[in-house]
Formats: structure tokens, C-alpha cells, sequence
């Protein structure tokens, strides 16, 4: 969560902004994105030049820079690059994760089909699990995926399926095949009378659009498994690493509300199909486990120590407790509830359909807090209800407000020139109450001394070795912060829910 947040419009839609808000927050890419001209938004961002760690693979002892000169696709992805840093907190600098990625990168590049394309890899400073392209040659990978990933060979499928979709000029493709979709609806919506003709022709044409992206990813697919097989990497790692990348989100989604509208315009195939894809073109190169290398020693050597989870400057989530020790606060969710700390705001999702949302506002300190709830930013707002009290000696407001199915919490609390903002939305049908939940979870919220502060620590992926005896168990409860340790630990390292652990055998656990 940044430290600085926009006003927030509260209303009958608050539903979809408190439920769906955090299913997208949640929801983890089992793809990519190519991300184009839809980031200007980010264009007034500013980004610290010494912060981007990229890489240049390339068989010719060149600059990627140089090599960009002859590739006119360069100015897109050249254009776009600060604004992803901007938009993914920056790069994440770790020499010995970069020279491990710098290994993958170069084996690939070594056997790429395209000896004249210069690729710069970034490892973004996020936890959230994605890759993708921009023309040019820019290719980015989160270290939430690196974290993910088991071996090399895993981390080359991804990259060699983001450089699929720049060999197969599929960024350029699909901004011209927008811009055909923009000119469409104008056109559709200036020249058809009928409205109900109109919609559906729009959502013919956004339905085409979207099933052209699906056609990429697989494309991309195909091409990233045969770059990584004349690599000498194993060529299952693709299929290998989409079950696992499925099997994550599935784990981060358990709780939350499921809204099909979020499934129509989705960009990739589905987990099965993609899966079933990469196993058919592995096993055209040769049997599992016959061909190719996994290199897992080198990787988990690259990744130990890796930053897990967020940053001390976006706060941390410890199972049920939020706390940032920049701005010195900490709040608990009520059990039952998951937390995860988006970009907007922290938003805890819990049984029945209920959610919250916590963000903050800056707020003059001659303004009282009655006024600031009275203001209008809160739609159905009960005026009877508004009521001053005080939390851990904090001056606060909290109220009731009624929209569309649901009800309402909103309980708003000042400390110094910020206002902390709590918003609790339970369905009228539930048999719990939105002000019981608002304050089990607002009574929490509390400042942090100074010396909680100073011992707050990110957390970290450790590699360890299995002894003796040892077991998924024991082996996971070595690990902090997280909910779900055993659970976590398989998703980590690739176990299914009977298997165990081997000794002398090396895993990834979550740790300071």
C-alpha cells in the first residue's frame, strides 16, 4: 500500500469496488501481458535511473542500446520501460540473482532463431507472479514469479515464451488490432440505430479482439518450448510451471467472491488447455525426464535470500496483521479473513462474501472528522448513525451507510495530517453484522512503537536442506508471516499434497 491515496468514491458500487477491487488485486497472472500504449497513464511517474538492473543478451559483443538502433520497433518499448518501473516499484537489484538470470538469458539467446534480436531483461520489485513483452526487445519478470520457480529450466520457459511474442511481433500486432477495435465501436455507435444491435456488435468485436490475444499466448507457448529445447533446457518446464502458476492462484483465490464477468475478455487460454498444449509439444522433443537439463542447483543458489511478499515501503502482511513500519501503524483482520496488500489499498476478504478495505487520505487538521464523513463521499451514509469515538487513544468516526445488497461499515481514524479509512461492506442477508466486523478489525488499529518499528524485517526465500526425518511439516514450520505454511511449502516447491520430502534434497522456505 503507497503511502499516499486518492479520494475514494463510496456508493451502490461498492460491492464490486470492495469484492472485485480485491479479486483483481489477488488474482495472479497464469500468463503474460504485453503491455503497450495502455500505461501513458504513468506518464507523469518518475523513476530512479540507478534502480534499473537490466540485462543484455545477445550473441554480438554489443550494447543492447546499440543493437536497439536498427530495430524500429525500439521507440515503443524504450518509451514504455520507466513507466512499468513506475508502475511495479522499480527494479530489484540482487548481483547474484542477476548473474544466475544472466546465465539463463545468455544460453538462450545463444540459440535463439533470431541472432540479430537484443533482449534486456528486468527483474521487477514485485511479489505478484507475472512476465511479459514489449516490442523492442524489453522483457520483464516480477521476482513473485522467480520466487515461484523451482529450476532454470522453469524461469527459461517463461522468458523464452516472452521472447515468442517478440520474435512473432505479437505487441505490434495486437496494438494495431486495438486501434481496428476502437475505429469499430465509434463506428458501431454513431452509425446503428438499434442500441441492443449496437451491444451486441461490440461485444462481437471485443470477443474477437480477446480470443486474438489467446491465439498469441499459445503461439507464444509453442515457439518459447522449442527456444528452450535447442537451449538445452528440459522442455516440460513449461507445462511443469503453468501447473504450479495454476495452482497458486487457486490457493490466493480460495476465499474470494467469483464474478464470471472477470473471465470474459481474460487474455490467455485456460490453465488445461495451455497445459495440455505444452505437454503435447515436450513430448515431441522426447520422453519426460529423457532430454534436456533443469539446472535447479544454480537457480536455488540465485534465489536465496530473494525479497518474498512486499516491501518496507509498501508495508507487510503477517497472516492476519497488517503493519507499515514507514507510517508506524499495524491493524488484525478477524479470523477466517485473508489479507493482501494491493497497490491501492489493503483488502481483507472473509467468509459470506464480506470484505474491507483500509487506504488513507491526508486531511487538514482543522477539519473534523464528523464533517469529513458528513462531506458526501459516502453514498446511503445513515446520517443517525454517525457516531465519535476513540481508538488506542486516537480521535475516530465510524458510520453506516446502505447500498444495493449490501450494508455498510465506514469507520475513519486521524493521526496526525492522515486519516485512516476502514470500510466493511457484509451482505444484507449475512447473518453477521458490518459494524461487528468493522470493529473487530478497527479496534486493532494501533501505532507501532518506535522499537516495533525498527524490528520489523521483510521477508525472505531461504534455501535449506532436508535432514534425516524430516517432513513437509517440519520443514514448513520453520516459516513466518504467512498463512497456510504446509500448504505454502508444497505450492513452493512443487509438491503434490502426498508427497515427501527426500533428504539431502534442497527447499524453499519463507523466512527473515
Amino acid at each position: 500500500m503507497a503511502a499516499i491515496w486518492h479520494e475514494l468514491k463510496i456508493g451502490p458500487t461498492l460491492r464490486a469496488l470492495l469484492s472485485g477491487a480485491a479479486l483483481a488485486g489477488l488474482a495472479l497472472s497464469t500468463g503474460c501481458t504485453t503491455v503497450e500504449a495502455g500505461l501513458d497513464s504513468f506518464s507523469g511517474a518518475k523513476t530512479d535511473d540507478s534502480l534499473q538492473a537490466g540485462y543484455t543478451s545477445t550473441r554480438q559483443p554489443i550494447t543492447f542500446e546499440t543493437a536497439q538502433q536498427s530495430d524500429p520497433q525500439s521507440v515503443i518499448g524504450k518509451s514504455q520501460h520507466p513507466k512499468i518501473l513506475a508502475a511495479y516499484g522499480g527494479a530489484y537489484s540482487d548481483p547474484k540473482l542477476e548473474q544466475a538470470l544472466a546465465g539463463i538469458v545468455g544460453r538462450l539467446a545463444a540459440a535463439t532463431d533470431d541472432p540479430n534480436r537484443a533482449y534486456r531483461i528486468t527483474i521487477l520489485n514485485s511479489p505478484n507472479i507475472n512476465a511479459f513483452a514489449l516490442p523492442g526487445g524489453y522483457v520483464y519478470i516480477t521476482r513473485g514469479l522467480l520466487a515461484l520457480a523451482n529450476d532454470s529450466s522453469e524461469v527459461a520457459a517463461v522468458i523464452g515464451h516472452e521472447m515468442g511474442h517478440i520474435t512473432a511481433n505479437h505487441g505490434i500486432q495486437r496494438q494495431q488490432r486495438e486501434q481496428a477495435a476502437e475505429l469499430a465501436s465509434r463506428v458501431v455507435s454513431e452509425v446503428l440505430e438499434n442500441e441492443s444491435a449496437g451491444q451486441i456488435a461490440l461485444a462481437k468485436g471485443k470477443l474477437s479482439l480477446a480470443q486474438f490475444s489467446r491465439q498469441q499466448e499459445l503461439q507464444a507457448d509453442s515457439l518459447g518450448i522449442a527456444h528452450i529445447a535447442r537451449a538445452g533446457y528440459d522442455p516440460f518446464a513449461a507445462s511443469r510451471f503453468l501447473k504450479a502458476m495454476d495452482a497458486y492462484a487457486n490457493m490466493r483465490n480460495a476465499f474470494q467472491a467469483k464474478d464470471p464477468n472477470l473471465d470474459f475478455l481474460a487474455s490467455h487460454p485456460s490453465a488445461p488447455q495451455r497445459i495440455e498444449l505444452a505437454e503435447r509439444l515436450a513430448r515431441n522433443v522426447g520422453p519426460a525426464g529423457s532430454t534436456g537439463t533443469r539446472d535447479r542447483d544454480r537457480y536455488l543458489d540465485g534465489i536465496d535470500g530473494m525479497l518474498f511478499g512486499d516491501s518496507a515501503a509498501e508495508g507487510y502482511v503477517r497472516e492476519r496483521t497488517f503493519l507499515h513500519p514507514g507510517l508506524g501503524i499495524s491493524f488484525t483482520v478477524p479470523k477466517g479473513f485473508v489479507l493482501d496488500n494491493t497497490a491501492e489499498a489493503v483488502m481483507a476478504t472473509g467468509p459470506d462474501d464480506t470484505a474491507i478495505r483500509f487506504d488513507g487520505v491526508a486531511l487538514p487538521p482543522n477539519r473534523s472528522l464528523v464533517d469529513y464523513v458528513n462531506s458526501g463521499w459516502i453514498g446511503g451514509l445513515e446520517p443517525g448513525s454517525v457516531r465519535q469515538r476513540q481508538i488506542h487513544g486516537l480521535e475516530a468516526v465510524s458510520a453506516k451507510a446502505l447500498g444495493g445488497e449490501y450494508s455498510f461499515d465506514v469507520t475513519v481514524v486521524r493521526l496526525g495530517g492522515q486519516v485512516y479509512r476502514f470500510l466493511t461492506a457484509v451482505p444484507a442477508k449475512a447473518s453477521v453484522d458490518a459494524t461487528q466486523i468493522a470493529s473487530q478489525t478497527a479496534d486493532t488499529f494501533h501505532q507501532l512503537t518506535p522499537e516495533e518499528q525498527a524490528a520489523l524485517k521483510p521477508l525472505r526465500i531461504r534455501i535449506v536442506e532436508a535432514k534425516a526425518g524430516e517432513t513437509a511439516d517440519t520443514l514448513s514450520s520453520r516459516m513466518i508471516g504467512v498463512d497456510g505454511k504446509e500448504r505454502l511449502f508444497r505450492l513452493l516447491n512443487e509438491l503434490g499434497p502426498d508427497d515427501a520430502v527426500k533428504a539431502g534434497e534442497r527447499y524453499k522456505i519463507v523466512a527473515e
